[in-house]
């Protein structure tokens, strides 16, 4: 698809519509070729499918944003690229931010779930799976889909399992 950009001096293109001589260089991209180079070379950048986000740790009580930390913490040390929710909103508007990030896994401890030690794992691409054939609400909250607990100590390897199944 021949080259894709390309540049050089200009020396004396300034000087053909002003009285001066000005050194002068630059480049140009073929955006077009640019764009069926990546494409061809498989590049997420122009890929059908978006990438996928972080995994999201929402956060429920605003005096435990250290234990949130410690979780993001721990996966980001497993190379799990994730991210605490920092705004002040309810449970519902932090799913819909992981959503908007499209993040493939949420992460959700309240105070029961410390309580016993557990975490909440929403696994949110198979619960969008999930909710194309789910006809009601009550069916819905009945099959609580795609969404488990699992031990704190768990947690790292739970999520790498379901990020490389």
């Amino acid at each position: 698809f021949g080259s894709i950009g390309g540049g050089g001096r200009y020396d004396g293109l300034v000087g053909r519509f002003r009285s001066e001589t000005i050194p002068a260089t630059g480049f140009s991209i073929g955006v077009s070729r640019l764009f069926a180079a990546l494409k061809l070379v498989g590049s997420p950048i122009v890929s059908a499918h978006p990438a996928t986000g972080p995994v999201v740790v929402l956060v429920l009580d605003r005096e435990r944003l250290a234990d949130y930390q410690q979780m993001v913490a721990q996966l980001r040390e497993a190379g799990i690229a994730s991210e605490l929710y920092l705004g002040g909103a309810g449970m519902k508007a932090q799913m819909k931010y992981a959503d908007r990030r499209n993040s493939p896994l949420a992460i959700i401890q309240g105070s029961d779930e410390k309580a016993r030690g557990e975490v909440q794992i929403k696994d949110l691409v198979a619960g969008a799976k999930a909710a194309a054939e789910i006809s009601t609400n009550e069916e819905w909250k009945a099959q609580r889909p795609a969404q488990f607990s699992v031990p704190e100590t768990e947690l790292v390897a739970r999520v790498q399992a379901l990020l490389n199944p």
